[in-house]
């Protein structure tokens, strides 16, 4: 797996689009910048064992009952899915 990215990471909160606060240090940081090694990992779609993806930005959920499966964008945050099964 590449490098973490802060803005996949609970340690980050965003400010706007570009920038956030690490959690930890309380500094500013970049969302794309590499997170720390001991940085939290966010629970997103990109991140699940049931996300498919079908385009660079988009893809389904094969856990999903509906029909057709639910659409699903790769950096959607899955905090509060019940289906959501760590890579």
């Amino acid at each position: 797996m590449e490098k973490l990215k802060y803005k996949d990471t609970r340690n980050f909160a965003p400010i706007d689009v570009t920038r956030g606060v690490d959690l930890v240090t309380k500094q500013i940081v970049m969302a794309d910048a590499d997170a720390p090694d001991d940085a939290v990992i966010m629970p997103k779609c990109k991140f699940c064992a049931n996300f498919n993806e079908t385009d660079a930005f988009m893809g389904i959920c094969t856990a999903s009952m509906n029909d057709p499966d639910f659409f699903a964008y790769p950096d959607m945050v899955a905090v509060t899915c019940e289906m959501f099964e760590a890579l």
